[in-house]
């Protein structure tokens, strides 16, 4: 099969196109014929050597795909639902820069109605992380207040539609006027551009100095004492990737007076059992809401697979609104 391999760690140019033998699934496991593979955020920190390949996966980049099953496990698949044949998309551990992906049969969802395998290649990865940290870690609630940092990312376009599908009031930070805009476009009630505005004292003037529930926060760093800063009794903080360094003080005080809870996760290690129930959650309450136009993918740039490094490139400008996506 045709691949993009890491040929060391370094710069975009550094992924390469080569061939590999065909991945062979196993129990519990199928394989997918890639018609298209998601572009993370965590593929460029794995090209750059800051993001280890868990134990067991392919050290060819990519965590999300979509295409037909080609084969696999039978009575794994049969109990959920899905044959030979079948479109699906997937999370996946490692390899979805390929045009052949084994799968965990757990972390595999029917294409969306209507979808095109480019628009569900989009969905997983962000749709997984999202729900896992927002709804399962962070418990949102209806009618709460919801901060996202970065909300024209991949992240970020998911979790504001997702918590306005919810029921929550959203704020979205950017670092543009447009990107502001893009955000509000998307269902957020407010946007704050980061560049000009204070985000604290803006989420607190908009919440009229209740402050704000949940934050989603991407940076880490200082930005911890300061998302602190505005939240509300009882606050929620979860964190889910160190743009913005590792190391963070923070007014313990505060946290005790008000109730606060900073927490946080990352999703490529966890078991299968684990993401298995994401998926659930995601089929049964997150696509009838893809299938009835509620909430959509949102991409912002297509590239041939050969092209993987200048998506690369293209993402780590932050110049995007939503996502990118390889073809195969």
């Amino acid at each position: 099969m045709k691949a993009i391999e890491i040929t060391s760690y370094g710069a975009p140019e550094v992924l390469r196109a080569t061939e590999r033998p065909d991945p062979v699934p196993g129990a519990g496991e199928l394989l997918i014929r890639v018609s298209a593979s998601g572009v993370n955020r965590p593929d460029v920190l794995q090209r750059k050597g800051f993001y280890p390949v868990p134990p067991g996966a392919s050290d060819l980049p990519g965590l999300e795909v979509a295409g037909t099953i080609v084969e696999g496990d039978a009575a794994a698949m049969t109990a959920a639902g899905l044959a030979v044949g079948d479109r699906v998309c997937a999370l996946v551990a490692g390899g979805g820069y390929a045009q052949l992906c084994v799968a965990p049969v757990g972390q595999c969802l029917p294409v969306p109605a209507g979808f095109s395998d480019i628009e569900a290649a989009s969905l997983p990865e962000t749709f997984f992380t999202v729900w896992s940290n927002v709804f399962d870690r962070a418990r949102l609630q209806p009618g709460e207040v919801f901060l996202v940092q970065g909300g024209t990312s991949g992240i970020g376009v998911t979790a504001i539609q997702l918590a306005r599908a919810w029921g929550a009031t959203v704020i979205a930070t950017a670092g543009s006027d447009e990107k502001c805009q893009a955000c509000i476009g998307l269902g957020a009630d407010h946007a704050i551009n980061y560049r000009t505005q204070d985000f604290v004292e803006e989420a607190r003037r908009l919440t009229e100095g209740r402050g704000v529930d949940v934050v989603l926060d991407m940076v880490a760093g200082d930005y911890v004492a300061r998302e602190l800063q505005c939240l509300a009794e009882d606050g929620r903080i979860v964190i889910i990737a160190v743009q913005g360094g590792v190391d963070a003080r923070i007014d313990a005080g505060l946290v005790l007076r008000r109730r606060l809870v900073v927490t946080g996760s990352t999703l490529r290690p966890r078991p299968v059992a684990f993401k298995a129930a994401i998926a659930q959650s995601l089929k049964q309450t997150v696509w009838p809401w893809l299938e009835s136009g509620r909430i959509r993918p949102v991409i912002h740039a297509t590239f041939v697979a050969d092209e993987a490094d200048k998506a690369h490139a293209l993402m780590e400008s932050n110049q995007h609104i939503g996502k990118l996506v390889l073809t195969w």
